[in-house]
């Protein structure tokens, strides 16, 4: 028979980082909004939410690996959004910010829900900020927890 792992979204006891770029901060502001009432809904207690804010989207890996780094966290939440304008630039910035948290998170073990929107408009973003906050605190709880539950079956080995 094989053995399937059902998501365990209980939040209770569990320490979440969250990095939310100020650059398009009104969608920054709705992405963390829908993303804290998500961790509450989940149980996870406000003293064990971390909320930083960074200048932009590239800022963000850095500073999820600087949070890492502590080990005082059992999951990250990166927030933001990237924009198209008229130049290269969005390209350039929404692959290195999507690579750099890839590497924070296979680097340091720590799983990182990415909530940094890449659109092609303001409207898009809007649209899209209040499902993808609330998401990435699933992300986040469920995924902390299965790491938890891997490292104790490992343990039993």
């Amino acid at each position: 028979m094989v053995e399937t792992l059902e998501p365990n979204f209980e939040g209770s006891g569990l320490s979440i980082g969250i990095v939310q770029a100020r650059f398009n901060e009104s969608i920054g502001i709705g992405l963390c909004q829908a993303c804290l009432t998500e961790l509450k809904r989940l149980e996870v207690a406000d003293e064990d939410i971390t909320l930083v804010t960074v200048p932009g989207a590239l800022e963000i890996p850095f500073t999820l690996a600087k949070m890492a780094e502590t080990g005082a966290f059992d999951a990250l939440i990166a927030l933001g959004a990237v924009i198209r304008g008229e130049t290269y630039h969005f390209e350039i910035v929404s692959n290195e910010m999507a690579a750099g948290i890839t590497r924070v998170s296979l680097s340091t073990g720590i799983p990182i829900a990415n909530g940094v929107l890449t659109c092609e408009t303001d409207e898009q973003a809007l649209a899209r900020m209040s499902e993808k906050g609330s998401d990435c605190a699933r992300v986040a709880v469920e995924m902390a927890n299965l790491c938890y539950f891997l490292e104790e079956d490992e343990a039993e080995e």
